[in-house]
């Protein structure tokens, strides 16, 4: 899987998430202390260290070795578990809340649900989180052109298939969503880092990374609102979606 190769490109590369939408997250699951919560999909625990300071008690579940040992190397006092959305390494009814950063695209969306209301306690809250490249900047456009040719059959968060999982569901009230724009600041370094963590971009031969790589720095060469800057602010925003266990 890419994102095994690509953790330490993952971690610097992400952008996290705007403080009012995991405030928003927060409040609409519920999370605080007293409150166990369960991160799923964890990755390299950007989602996972803003939560931490909320009070509850944090499980994080990762699949990927390699992003759940940089997870832990930062945040050592949250258990880290190894397990995947359609098989959580949890006890039915065990945790108060769930929240998906970055992920639900990648998963058996039917059998995920499913296990989330096996392991969420009744009345529980679901959340899912995603920072998205605004399209409308020429910028991104242009990143996407480079990336897509590489895409595959990848899967994406904007294909509809999770989302009408929720749809049909009767595991779970109806999503609701929020918007909140976001700003990523980050190195011209950090912008190919971000280019290389794109599971699809880290499994390439080498060649091609770097191939990638060049064109991803090229595109900041000639795009005027970055040509000449070392540091790069890119355009994003965050869609928040939450949910009750029925």
């Amino acid at each position: 899987m890419g994102f095994q190769a690509a953790a330490q490109e993952y971690e610097r590369g992400r952008p996290d998430y705007p403080e009012s939408a995991v405030a928003a997250l927060a409040e609409h699951l519920r999370i605080g202390p007293g409150r166990v919560v369960l991160d799923l999909a964890a990755g390299t625990g950007k989602l996972t260290r803003q939560l931490v300071p909320l009070g509850a008690q944090v499980i994080a579940v990762e699949p990927v070795q390699a992003m759940r040992a940089a997870l832990a190397a930062s945040l050592p006092t949250v258990e880290a578990l190894d397990g995947r959305a359609e098989a959580i390494p949890l006890e039915d009814g065990s945790v108060d809340a769930a929240a998906v950063a970055q992920a639900f695209h990648w998963f058996d969306p039917n059998a995920a649900l499913a296990e989330l209301h096996r392991v969420l306690r009744p009345e529980g809250r679901l959340g899912v989180i995603y920072n998205v490249r605004d399209e409308t900047v020429p910028l991104h456009a242009e990143f996407t052109r480079i990336f897509q040719p590489h895409r595959g059959d990848a899967p994406s968060h904007e294909t509809r298939g999770w989302r009408q999982a929720f749809a049909e569901t009767t595991q779970f009230t109806p999503l609701e969503k929020m918007t909140v724009p976001h700003h990523h600041r980050l190195t011209r370094q950090g912008v190919v880092d971000r280019a290389l963590s794109i599971s699809f971009i880290a499994e390439l031969p080498e060649d091609q990374r770097q191939a990638v790589a060049d064109q991803v720095l090229d595109a900041l060469d000639r795009d005027p609102s970055t040509a000449g800057k070392e540091e790069i602010d890119l355009p994003y925003r965050t869609d928040v979606y939450w949910c009750q266990r029925r």
